[in-house]
C-alpha cells in the first residue's frame, strides 16, 4: 500500500461542490470513479479543503492509498486519461510518507476572489468572477479588510450551518488589488470556516459600494453573530489557490 498527493485543478461549474453526495454530480465522485476505472478497485479519497457547490481549484490537494505502486506519472496519465470528458484535471502526483494527510498536515490555504466591477455584462468569465455594477472604492475595502486580520472569534464570518468546533482563526493575509475593471482578493491562512472567505468579500463590497464604514467590519465581528456581517459572495468568484505542508 503506498500514498499519493494529488494536485487537482477544477472548473466548480458543472458540479456540486467537491463532496460527494447522492443524486448530483461532485468533484470527489468524478475522481474516485476515475481511481476505480484505473485501479479496479474502491479508492476513498481525502481533501485538503471541501470547497462549495461552483467554487473553483488551482491548487486543490487530495491523498489516496493505491494498493499497488505505480509510478506517479502513470499516475497521474491514467486519473487525466478517465478524467478527459469532465472539468478536473491532475496536475502534479507525487509519492508520500503514510503520515501524510491533505486536509490536517495543511500549513496554509489560500484563496483567490475575482470580481469584475463594471456596468456592462459579463460573457467569458460569468462563472469565473462576482459581477458588481456598482463602482467599488479600494482603499475602503483595504481599511475594512485590515481590521479582520489576525487571531479572532469569526463567528459573524461563517455560515450559520458550520460544523468547525471552534470559531477561532487566524487570518494572515487579505491582499486586494485592481487592475482596470477587475478587484482581486488574496486570502491566506492555515484554515477558514464555511463560507468565511465569501462572508468577508460580501461585507467588504457594502464598503466598497458606500453602504457601511470600514470600522463596521470590526463592529460586525465582535457582534459574534452572522446577521451582523454582510451577506455571501458568489461562489463563482472563489478559486482555491494553493496549499502548503
Amino acid at each position: 500500500m503506498a500514498r499519493y498527493k494529488l494536485t487537482i485543478e477544477y472548473d466548480g461549474t458543472p458540479y456540486r461542490g467537491w463532496q460527494r453526495q447522492p443524486d448530483v454530480p461532485s468533484v470527489q465522485e468524478h475522481l474516485e470513479n476515475a481511481l476505480a476505472s484505473f485501479t479496479q478497485q474502491r479508492i476513498e479519497t481525502f481533501v485538503a479543503g471541501r470547497t462549495d457547490a461552483g467554487v473553483h481549484a488551482r491548487g486543490q490537494v487530495v491523498h489516496c492509498d493505491l494498493a499497488d505502486t505505480p509510478d506517479p506519472f502513470t499516475v497521474m496519465q491514467a486519473l487525466n486519461f478517465y478524467l478527459r470528458e469532465e472539468t478536473i484535471c491532475i496536475v502534479d502526483t507525487a509519492q508520500v510518507e503514510d503520515s501524510f494527510n491533505a486536509r490536517t498536515s495543511a500549513t496554509r490555504r489560500e484563496y483567490l476572489y475575482h470580481i469584475i466591477n463594471r456596468r456592462a455584462p459579463l460573457a467569458l468569465e460569468r462563472d469565473r468572477a462576482w459581477h458588481v455594477i456598482e463602482p467599488l472604492d479600494i482603499e475602503a475595502m483595504r481599511a475594512g479588510a485590515a481590521l479582520l486580520l489576525g487571531t479572532h472569534d469569526f463567528t459573524s464570518y461563517r455560515a450559520a450551518e458550520c460544523q468547525a468546533k471552534s470559531p477561532i482563526r487566524t487570518l494572515d493575509r487579505i491582499d486586494i488589488a485592481q487592475e482596470n475593471d477587475r478587484i482581486y482578493l488574496h486570502f491566506a491562512a492555515r484554515s477558514f470556516l464555511h463560507h468565511m472567505v465569501r462572508n468577508i468579500v460580501g461585507t467588504l463590497r457594502l464598503v466598497g459600494g458606500g453602504k457601511w464604514q470600514p470600522k463596521q467590519v470590526q463592529e460586525a465581528l465582535e457582534a459574534h453573530d452572522r446577521t451582523a456581517a454582510g451577506p455571501t459572495a458568489a461562489a463563482h468568484g472563489l478559486t482555491l489557490m494553493h496549499v502548503s505542508y
